[in-house]
């Protein structure tokens, strides 16, 4: 059904990823065509992952619900967790084609919302609109930030204009001013997912990676960046612009059959993909040089969290990290910004 206009969603909105939150939805790795060759190594960094998160709020696993999947990106096809006034607590569930038909039906991560939804005993509204939670961010005071390339894809809502695209998304996440970016990094099979790219950690603060000039992502990098520098947040303020460091280029033999003709492909490793947890902000890390450098960045721009990097090299085999991973679910305690 859709029920954007249904009194029951009116009021609510999706708060920032630094709010309180209740629990973190994940579905750990097991689809070996996802992870070819290396799927008990990524199992291993999901387990520290999990470790590290559960010492800050609950861990929630569909598994756990007896709910099948067929992988484990539930940042994409999870529910979208609102919030109104009264710390009363609902959900959205967009439409998962599986990023644009890339893949195989995805039938059974298009059922999780409605599954969660109904095991929380929340309201929960069906959209006929394709959108993955990995697309959005949100600074919790009315601003979404996403990309034009992922957003205005044809592979997602060809029918719908950028204007109807705005007003879906503003009807259900609260917000009332979108900020567009250009696009994403080499080897995001999402069509340039906002996650990887550009994340607000506080209401007017964004951090961006930005790349040395031999690297594949500079350009586009470099147009985000400028992107960012010329738009304002929805009181027309400035944006405070951080840049983090870019992994060097990592690539996986991937075989001849999910991922093109197979061989050598640039996997999607980015900084930008981390997930904050109740004062804690767990950051992917790849064996390089530049993770130190972008760890001290987060702890200089958020001194009262505790930044805990995260072995993330074999998970970012699979084209997404911690924060395509997991889906948070805030408290019922929050409280607007709005």
């Amino acid at each position: 059904m859709s029920c954007v206009d249904d009194d029951t969603f009116r009021g609510f909105y999706m708060p920032a990823e630094w709010s309180p939150l209740r629990r973190l939805w994940v579905t750990p790795p097991h689809n070996a065509e996802t992870w070819p060759g290396c799927l008990e190594g990524a199992q291993e960094q999901f387990a520290e992952f999990m470790r590290i998160a559960g010492m800050y709020l609950e861990v929630a696993t569909t598994p756990q619900l007896g709910i099948a999947t067929n992988d484990s990106w539930i940042r994409d096809y999870g529910p979208i967790f609102v919030i109104n006034d009264e710390g009363q607590i609902a959900c959205h569930d967009f439409q998962f084609n599986g990023w644009g038909g890339k893949y195989e039906t995805r039938n059974l991560d298009n059922e999780v919302p409605r599954q969660i939804a109904q095991h929380l005993d929340l309201p929960c509204c069906t959209h006929s609109m394709v959108l993955e939670g990995g697309s959005i961010d949100v600074n919790g005071c009315g601003t979404v930030m996403t990309t034009r390339q992922c957003l205005l894809n044809e592979n997602r809502n060809p029918a719908m204009s950028i204007k109807e695209i705005e007003a879906e998304l503003h009807r259900a996440l609260g917000t009332r001013h979108v900020i567009w970016l250009p696009g994403g990094i080499e080897g995001d099979d999402t069509d340039g997912h906002i996650d990887d790219v550009a994340r607000f950690v506080d209401p007017q603060t964004v951090l961006a990676p930005r790349a040395a000039p031999e690297h594949p992502d500079f350009a586009v990098l470099e147009r985000n960046w400028d992107a960012l520098g010329q738009t304002r947040d929805q009181d027309g303020q400035p944006l405070r612009r951080i840049a983090l460091p870019v992994p060097e280029p990592i690539s996986y033999d991937y075989p001849p059959d999910r991922w093109g003709p197979g061989g050598l492909q640039m996997v999607p490793a980015s900084y930008a993909n981390f997930v904050m947890a109740n004062g804690a902000l767990l950051v992917p890390i790849f064996g390089q040089r530049t993770d130190d450098s972008a760890l001290k960045i987060f702890s200089q721009t958020l001194p009262d969290y505790c930044v805990i990097g995260v072995p993330a090299d074999l998970l970012v085999v699979g084209l997404g990290s911690l924060h395509c991973l997991s889906q948070q679910e805030p408290q019922p305690t929050s409280i607007s910004t709005n």
